[in-house]
């Protein structure tokens, strides 16, 4: 499917292909998190945190749990004191990484420096 095939019939953009999508990466770290998973995992929470920097604890928690939902991040939690977590992507985000190196391109040919 295009967008094309919904040329004036959208009336809710959740309704369509691209409202799933951006429901799934929107926002202002999702990107940024399926980015550095794919570049580095598995990656432990506090790992990611560095890595992100200017994100609460809290914030990163909520978004990789939606992520997590989303069936984008695996969890991988060890019995271990101190608790160990590691997140990594899923088979469903990895399909999402050629579409994030076209955007990457995007950037390389319209960035100025």
């Amino acid at each position: 499917m295009s967008m094309a095939e919904y040329k004036g019939k959208v009336k809710n953009i959740q309704d369509t292909p691209f409202g799933y999508t951006l429901s799934v990466i929107g926002g202002k770290w999702k990107m940024v998190i399926i980015y550095l998973l794919a570049e580095n995992q598995p990656v432990r929470f506090n790992e990611l945190k560095r890595q992100i920097g200017a994100i609460t604890y809290k914030t990163l928690s909520s978004q990789l749990k939606e992520l997590e939902a989303d069936g984008m991040v695996k969890r991988k939690e060890y019995p271990q004191i101190p608790p160990k977590v590691e997140y990594s992507l899923t088979d469903k985000a990895q399909t999402l990484l050629p579409i994030l190196e076209e955007l990457c391109e995007w950037g390389v040919k319209n960035h100025k420096l």
